[in-house]
């Protein structure tokens, strides 16, 4: 009989990775049963006719924000004492004093970090919260639909979503057992681990020593590498278009070589758009010299800004804007969910770019993985001031400790040498892809085109 396992989306972070790749046909074709735990407001039924048991509670508990906010601090507090580091602390957000019901939860999130920043302490904390969950209509609501529906395992898509802990306290409860997947590479470092399940699927063995490191109540047997089904794509050569058709599709022009500029957010880079006029000045000045130079510009999928507006209209003529393929299915920023079709646009957007430039983005390994150059830009802006942040503090955090040296990407220290950098991967003379691969290693596994199936042969195994 086969083996019924829910995979649970408490949120849409996880439908890139477990819905539109080929995750649940290799599931189905080793034999398993696969159901999609919904905690979404995208329906997985109507959408991609797959099956689905939804879930209509969304109740947590009032003081939960609170308690998961002071957990989250708790954990760095511990993590900076314990390892003489003071990255840790840069990972906290402000708090918020305006008005009497913030300053109250501030007051109150503060007495329990307070109360609670100790290893003995977070174990309490995290007792809390689970029986705060355990008390909603939610957690009553979840283990009646896994009482009728009987799943023998649930595969958590996301460890950090605080829409799964009353889910995952319910299958706990009735012996199922359950599996959180480690949604990105530097989740765990900076404290966002927000359920505890049976097993954690992480994307490498650097992952998985992380884990361990900042989860002493983790032990060995739970954390189990598997990589991550987010780099797929890349190597399934059914998405690649030719380059005639790709920029006949998007009104590219053929004789032009395109860098793509790859956005970010507003938190992590707040000026982006400076960089992004930059390599716009870099692009005419090169152009001027006899090149034929344009701009893909990729925004930030959730940033919802204009701030690149006035660059973009004034440099119309060089700056192709195509943007990622996500669809808003609600008014929030978490309810703008991927579309299947990126894939192959991302997939695309790498193969006929030159090169990729951006903020300390992940994309260093999209690209790379089409054996295509980095540049990070790594200085400061002149409009930077009191209150807006440096993005000099990104490449500080943890998770870039992991690059086995700094050619792994193309550090721009100084806007001055953005141009001959430029030039210089233009002309073959400059490359990070070498050792961006080894990095590529380092963060996702040796054979990032195998994920899905590692993850069904772990889940095999645990049901075992």
């Amino acid at each position: 009989m086969a083996k019924k396992v829910f995979v649970f989306f408490p949120d849409g972070v996880g439908l890139r990775n477990f819905a539109f790749t080929n995750f649940k046909s290799i599931g189905e074709q080793m034999g398993f049963d696969i159901t999609y735990w919904n905690n979404t407001i995208f329906s997985l039924k109507d959408n991609l006719g797959f099956k689905e048991v939804k879930i209509e509670d969304h109740t947590a508990h009032k003081l939960l924000p609170m308690y998961t906010r002071a957990r989250k601090r708790a954990e760095l507090n511990v993590s900076r004492d314990k390892f003489k580091d003071d990255v840790y602390p840069t990972y906290k957000f402000p708090f918020s004093y305006k008005g009497l019901k913030n300053t109250f939860k501030t007051l109150y999130t503060k007495w329990l970090i307070g109360f609670y920043s100790s290893e003995k302490g977070i174990v309490k904390l995290r007792n809390k919260i689970n029986a705060l969950e355990r008390s909603t209509s939610k957690y009553k609501y979840c283990k009646a639909q896994l009482e009728e529906h009987k799943p023998d395992l649930v595969f958590c898509t996301t460890q950090r979503a605080t829409q799964s802990i009353s889910a995952m306290l319910a299958a706990k409860d009735l012996g199922i057992p359950t599996v959180a997947f480690v949604y990105s590479w530097d989740n765990v470092p900076k404290a966002m681990q927000v359920v505890e399940t049976d097993y954690y699927f992480v994307w490498s063995n650097l992952m998985k020593a992380e884990v361990l490191k900042y989860y002493p109540f983790v032990k060995e047997n739970q954390v189990i590498v598997t990589g991550t089904p987010q780099f797929e794509p890349h190597f399934d050569d059914a998405l690649k278009q030719s380059r005639e058709a790709f920029f006949r599709d998007y009104n590219l022009d053929i004789n032009k070589r395109y860098i793509c500029y790859s956005g970010d957010d507003e938190t992590t880079s707040p000026l982006d758009q400076y960089y992004l006029e930059d390599l716009s000045n870099v692009v005419r000045s090169l152009n001027a010299k006899g090149e034929n130079l344009a701009i893909i510009y990729r925004k930030c999928p959730v940033d919802f800004t204009n701030r690149y507006k006035a660059v973009i209209e004034a440099n119309i003529d060089i700056i192709e804007v195509i943007d990622p393929i996500w669809k808003p299915v609600g008014g929030q920023w978490n309810h703008v969910l991927p579309a299947k079709e990126d894939f192959k646009l991302l997939y695309n957007v790498c193969e006929h770019s030159a090169f990729v430039t951006n903020v300390c983005s992940s994309t260093v390994f999209d690209f790379v993985a089409h054996k295509k150059s980095c540049i990070y830009y790594n200085y400061e802006q002149p409009q930077l001031k009191k209150g807006i942040r440096d993005i000099g503090q990104n490449y500080e955090y943890v998770h870039f400790r992991s690059m086995p040296s700094k050619e792994a990407a193309v550090f721009c220290e100084d806007k001055k040498d953005l141009e001959g950098l430029v030039k210089s991967i233009l002309d073959g003379k400059t490359s990070n892809v070498s050792p961006g691969l080894q990095w590529f290693e380092t963060i996702a596994g040796k054979e990032p085109n195998k994920a899905s199936e590692y993850i069904w042969e772990s889940i095999k195994s645990i049901l075992k």
